[in-house]
C-alpha cells in the first residue's frame, strides 16, 4: 500500500501487488490521484489509485499505515490502516471480493500522526509527532483505547 500526500488537493493511496516487479507509473503529473493536475493525460499504463480524499474538512496530509495481521482482534486482519496528519483521524479499508470497501472511521484523535509502526506479531502502532507512541489496544474497531507507551531516555 502507498500512501501519497497529494499536491494540491487529493490524497491517495495506491496498491501495489507483492509480486510486482516495481516500477509503476501512478499518474504523476498529469494526475492528482484521479483527478487532471497539468492538463495532459495519464500514459497508457497509469496504476489508478484504489482510494482518494479531497482536502475538505480539515483533511490535508495523508499518513500510510499497514495492514493488519496481529493476534489481539482477528476480525480485522487485512484492514489497512492510515491517518490524516492534520485532522489525527485514522480509518481503515479494506478488500471484499476484489473491490475495496469505502473508508470506515476508526479513531478521531488530538494526535499529529506522523506515522505507523508494526511489531514481528504484526499488531500496530500510532506515532504522534510530539514523540509520543500508542499501540492500538484491543477495543479495536473504536480505537478507543489507545495505549501510551513511554520511551524510556536513552542512557549516555
Amino acid at each position: 500500500f502507498i500512501a501519497d500526500v497529494g499536491q494540491y488537493s487529493w490524497e491517495e493511496v495506491s496498491f501495489q501487488p507483492a509480486d510486482s516487479p516495481g516500477g509503476e507509473n501512478y499518474g504523476w503529473n498529469a494526475i492528482e490521484g484521479t483527478h487532471d493536475f497539468s492538463g495532459n493525460p495519464p500514459a497508457s499504463d497509469v496504476v489508478m489509485p484504489i482510494f482518494e480524499y479531497g482536502h475538505s474538512n480539515g483533511r490535508c496530509s495523508i499518513t500510510g499505515g499497514y495492514v493488519y495481521r496481529g493476534e489481539a482482534v482477528p476480525a480485522l486482519q487485512g484492514y489497512y490502516f492510515y491517518a490524516d496528519y492534520i485532522t489525527g483521524r485514522i480509518w481503515s479499508l479494506r478488500d471484499v471480493n476484489g473491490q475495496w470497501s469505502e473508508p470506515a472511521q476508526e479513531a478521531d484523535t488530538q494526535l499529529s500522526i506522523s506515522s505507523f509502526g508494526e511489531d514481528e506479531a504484526g499488531e500496530l502502532y500510532v506515532v504522534d509527532h510530539g514523540g509520543a507512541i500508542y499501540r492500538l489496544g484491543s477495543s479495536l474497531p473504536t480505537l478507543t483505547d489507545f495505549v501510551y507507551l513511554p520511551i524510556a531516555a536513552t542512557p549516555e
